[in-house]
């Protein structure tokens, strides 16, 4: 099912029919949860088979793909679509494996990645050819990347004794009750499950912050802001990086979530491009590696701390080219570092090839 805005139809809410080409534009109505009265659901057919589907331009779509049934939507009124839901037990496609990709395809560009912030689910990759027909590639994960994850998570547990093995989730009913389904990122787990990792991230967040009570803290906003310093406040025990802000001591939820306490974005505009860079720095635990983020950090020192997202170390790993969003601002970068975000963009895309399953998957 491919869904969206309508660009250039008042950014109506957008969907394309089982037959790949046709629109469907749901009207607004009286109720929440009314069905849709077209079927929007594009069979796929065997592994192995293409479905060719026209797109118009579209802000934050998202192709959706299931496994072994259809998934259901419904619309409330605006017309707002409701999306599948891993954090509702009654949502109907709870028992469906299912994922997507997101896109925005406008007069400018197409944008496309694929995301594990929320979870994992099938293995998707993504290739772009343009309209001079260079090409550029996702890899995604193999067909058995799901299985990967999900044993690199047990030994994690294994070793640590924390909640990563409680992020697997297999199937409740069905005749395929019991079977590896989808995997949690720790912000849907804590999300479900407040209480999970509450103590984890407080031993490294000490040093952290005992460590820059003495020397300097230098955050490359990537932007007009430029490079801004500063220091752990003894007084105050906040991050004190003057017109950037002052950051407090972020828990767990903070970290995986990155837009709560220190990282909730506001007004301050030199705040909010310190807040990406900063979270990204906490999942990744290169804060006592370098004090000069991210143009300090090198990939090879990502997640190499005990205390880290090992979650997103695993979902890296699994990716044939280490490629995929695993945490919100997996997208930091040193300036002219490799990317990590498993993201495409073009301005003169002819062809967006996006499969399913993993059988096939290649690093290009």
């Amino acid at each position: 099912m491919v869904a969206g805005l309508a660009i250039n139809n008042n950014n109506a809410l957008f969907l394309l029919q089982a037959d790949a080409r046709t629109p469907y534009y749901p009207p607004n109505p009286s109720s929440t949860g009314t069905k849709l009265s077209v079927n929007v659901s594009i069979p796929l057919g065997a592994p192995g088979s293409n479905i060719t589907a026209t797109i118009p331009q579209i802000a934050g779509g998202r192709i959706w793909f299931s496994i072994g049934a259809p998934l259901v939507f419904a619309v409330n009124p605006g017309p707002g679509l409701v999306e599948p839901s891993i954090f509702n037990p009654q949502d109907p496609n709870i028992n469906t494996n299912f994922g997507f990709s997101e896109f925005t395809f406008n007069s400018s560009q197409l944008f496309v990645n694929i995301s594990y912030v929320d979870f994992v689910g099938p293995p998707i990759a993504l290739t772009l050819t343009d309209t001079s027909n260079t090409t550029q590639h996702v890899s995604g994960m193999p067909a058995n990347g799901l299985q990967t994850v999900a044993n690199a998570l047990i030994a994690q547990t294994q070793k640590d004794t924390r909640r990563w093995s409680s992020l697997i989730v297999n199937t409740s009913s069905g005749s395929n009750a019991g079977q590896l389904l989808r995997i949690l990122s720790p912000n849907s787990g804590i999300l479900l499950n407040p209480t999970w990792f509450q103590p984890y991230w407080q031993p490294y967040v000490d040093q952290v912050y005992s460590h820059y009570t003495t020397q300097p803290l230098t955050v490359n906003t990537q932007a007009s802001f430029g490079n801004v310093s500063g220091e752990v406040n003894f007084q105050s025990n906040k991050l004190d990086l003057g017109t950037g802000g002052m950051f407090q001591k972020p828990t767990a939820a903070d970290i995986f979530g990155c837009n709560t306490g220190p990282f909730a974005t506001g007004q301050n505009s030199e705040t909010n491009t310190i807040i990406p860079r900063l979270a990204a720095a906490f999942n990744r635990s290169t804060l006592l590696l370098t004090n000069n983020v991210p143009d300090g950090e090198q990939v090879s020192q990502y997640y190499t701390n005990p205390i880290t997202n090992h979650y997103a170390r695993i979902v890296h790993a699994a990716n044939l080219d280490g490629k995929g969003y695993a945490f919100p601002y997996d997208d930091v970068v040193p300036d002219g570092g490799v990317p990590q975000e498993g993201a495409l963009f073009s301005y003169s895309p002819a062809l967006l090839t996006v499969a399913v399953g993993g059988n096939g998957a290649y690093a290009a």
